[in-house]
């Protein structure tokens, strides 16, 4: 007995002895910085470690034997390595550096702030959407971006038609007009083309969407108070890309796209083309249309030409045209003569030119020009309405990189000149004006974990003066998984009929604008942020991020109804300011995604010592999405998103409400892919629980629209990718 004893007591410490342990160190191999919750796993074994705010990882209790040690990290490739145990003494104590995978460099790599940095090193907040996410909202509505843009926090697009669909985007509850939409850096949906752009913009031609919210004015001038929307082509690649989408929907709708990229040597080409259609819709069965009749053809080519590695450019040009019809059913479906209709019939054409030239290693030459051309025809009973709008941009500017700060700095031009064709004579609304703007901005890393940001502006308009426009980001990093961002600066947004309130009354009794009574509006702004990544265990992670924001608007130009049957604009004694918090989480384990989304908008306007609320706002949303995730191959997501009452422009307060979809796609091999969404599943819409006209079909009285119009929708349809 005593022997048995001796020999389990020996085996025993043969076992213990033989429980290894493994070190290690990881690091950002750009930066050499330690990497928190990076995992390191032995799959064989089902062991693991997390490195911890040092980046160091310690797995124990390893058998003798040999084994591969896998350590991954979210945006670095995957580092495998192979360790005999017990361990030499060279490898008792190991460090390894991760590189940045390049799939995720191409999803992070901004054009809106005009940096060479990455992602994680720019002080301004910048959010984007691109690679697998764009293409999932994408699919939801293939024929417009209003939806890719609604579901982000803090973004809302506002309808302003209850029979044509026509919307606008409101940035943390501020109008449509204080935020550019733009299009590689270009303003090509500004003035009077903006009331239908985001129903006429196709996003199977775009790489990413970049937002950023808040005053933006150093870069781009008047008009970003509540920030901007940049939209970003796809650029023709060294393997070939030809992609076709065609989806169908419950309601009668049809979209087919298509995409062509490919380089040849120095010379490459990108062609986008679509066909949307859309049939005349009343799911309230209340005689109006919810979605208008239309139809609609879009072409864009660009070409991109490298003289040699220090030049080159590319142009192109967007050709849309597109007729809208939308009211009563009887008017629109079955061609009767009596009954409210409002025609649209708009053609726009622009065109694009960006060109470089690298003076040296670290200084770079850019121009940029676009022109555009934008004629819409409004037709509603007994009146008619059209203008032609011819724009331009220039801008030619100088950035250079250094070690430990960057510069850019240069000079740019706008022109508007807008022309009503048909209409009041005597409220003729014709303009024209130029702005010429000069900026600077640089960004500097003060000392390790600290990097600044600085910007000033100077603008001169031709018909409000001249307007000094300073900006500042502070980015500081304590550590790898832990950032804060503080920002603020002033903006203007030189008064404009282009509005959502005369949208409404499609340009009807609208009086121009006094400009020898009335001045530019004036902004200034401050938001907080902070970023936390948390990798809870090896298979669990959490990204969080918590903004505060506040925006002061002086002198709001607002829209009243006078003494006779015209409506004139005014500007108020007084403010309107827009203060709220935005909060994400998202979580990750193994294929499953949630991410949830909250907004707080308080949104006021100060006038003549009374505080109201904005009309139009929801003052809490929430986004919530789910996705389960078999990398190339099938996924599927539940969406949910809430909205609570929001104030309406008659004094009353609509109703709160959930809007919930399932979403699904399915690849089938390499090339070909099928999908199918389920939107609004609970067929929220307005007319279900209040009403969206009063008076007849004949002469409805249009009640603000907060809700959805078009209820449960399905969508589906494949794509092709070559």
């Amino acid at each position: 007995m005593k022997h048995l004893f001796l020999v389990l007591l020996l085996m025993a410490g043969n076992i213990i002895i033989a429980q290894n342990t493994f070190e290690a160190t990881i690091l950002n191999a750009e930066n050499q910085k330690p990497l928190f919750g990076v995992s390191v796993n032995i799959e064989k074994l089902n062991l693991g470690a997390v490195s911890d705010i040092e980046g160091k990882a310690v797995i124990k209790k390893i058998p003798d034997g040999e084994y591969t040690i896998e350590i991954s990290y979210i945006g670095f490739e995957t580092l495998k390595i192979n360790r005999i145990f017990p361990l030499s003494e060279r490898y008792r104590t190991e460090q390894f550096l991760l590189h940045a995978s390049e799939e995720h460099m191409e999803t992070i790599i901004l054009k809106s702030t005009r940096s060479s940095r990455t992602f994680r090193d720019i002080p301004t907040r910048v959010e984007f959407i691109a690679g697998e996410e764009l293409e999932e909202k994408g699919n939801m509505k293939p024929g417009d971006i209003r939806m890719l843009l609604n579901e982000s926090t803090g973004i809302q697009t506002q309808q302003t038609s209850a029979t044509s669909y026509n919307s606008s985007i409101r940035i943390q509850g501020l109008d449509g007009k204080y935020t550019q939409l733009l299009r590689d850096g270009l303003p090509l949906y500004s003035g009077y083309s903006g009331g239908l752009s985001l129903m006429q913009i196709a996003p199977l031609d775009l790489k990413q969407v970049e937002v950023i919210k808040g005053a933006s004015s150093t870069l781009y001038g008047g008009g970003a108070i509540a920030g901007l929307v940049n939209l970003i082509s796809k650029k023709p690649e060294e393997e070939q890309e030809l992609s076709f989408m065609a989806n169908g929907t419950s309601a009668l709708g049809l979209d087919l796209s298509g995409f062509y990229a490919e380089k040849f040597g120095k010379i490459g080409t990108t062609v986008f083309a679509s066909y949307n259609l859309g049939t005349p819709y009343d799911p309230a069965d209340n005689g109006l249309t919810a979605i208008p009749k239309f139809e609609r053809f879009t072409l864009n080519p660009k070409l991109f030409v490298e003289f040699n590695k220090k030049t080159d450019f590319n142009i192109g040009f967007n050709l849309v045209s597109e007729d809208r019809l939308g009211g009563a059913m009887d008017y629109v479906k079955y061609d009767k003569d009596n009954g409210y209709f409002e025609k649209n019939n708009t053609e726009r054409f622009s065109t694009q030119l960006l060109g470089n030239h690298h003076i040296s290693n670290n200084t770079t030459l850019k121009v940029k020009n676009s022109i555009s051309i934008f004629e819409r025809q409004i037709e509603v009973p007994n009146y008619q309405f059209k203008g032609n709008q011819i724009s331009s941009f220039s801008e030619i500017n100088l950035s250079t990189v250094r070690d430990k700060t960057e510069w850019i700095g240069g000079v740019n031009l706008w022109t508007e000149d807008f022309t009503q064709q048909q209409g009041d004579p005597n409220q003729d609304l014709s303009f024209k004006n130029y702005t010429i703007g000069i900026f600077a901005q640089n960004i500097w890393d003060i000392y390790q974990k600290w990097t600044l940001e600085t910007g000033l502006r100077g603008d001169y308009q031709s018909n409000y003066g001249f307007h000094v426009l300073p900006r500042f980001s502070l980015m500081y990093e304590p550590s790898n998984q832990l950032t804060f961002r503080l920002g603020g600066g002033m903006g203007y947004k030189t008064p404009s009929i282009f509005t959502e309130d005369v949208e409404r009354l499609q340009f009807q009794n609208v009086l121009p604008i006094d400009v020898d009574n009335s001045k530019a509006e004036s902004s200034i702004g401050f938001n907080l942020d902070g970023n936390y990544k948390w990798a809870i265990t090896s298979d669990l992670n959490l990204s969080t991020n918590l903004l505060v924001f506040y925006t002061r608007i002086s002198d709001p130009l607002i829209l009243n109804q006078n003494s006779g049957r015209f409506y004139e604009f005014s500007q108020p004694n007084g403010y309107l300011d827009s203060k709220g918090i935005e909060a994400n989480m998202r979580w990750s384990y193994h294929d499953l995604k949630l991410f949830v989304g909250y907004t707080l908008a308080d949104v006021n306007q100060h006038y003549n010592g009374d505080t109201q609320q904005y009309p139009l706002v929801a003052q809490h949303r929430l986004n919530n999405v789910l996705m389960y995730e078999k990398h190339e191959n099938f996924w599927i997501g539940l969406e949910g998103y809430y909205y609570s009452s929001q104030k309406l422009n008659d004094g009353s307060t609509g109703q709160p409400y959930w809007i919930l979809g399932v979403m699904t796609e399915k690849k089938l091999g390499e090339h070909f892919s099928l999908f199918l969404n389920f939107e609004n599943i609970l067929d929220t819409r307005q007319s279900r629980f209040d009403s969206v006209f009063t008076g007849n079909l004949n002469d409805p009285n249009f009640r603000d629209i907060y809700a959805p119009v078009d209820g449960f929708v399905i969508n589906g349809g494949f794509k092709i990718n070559l």
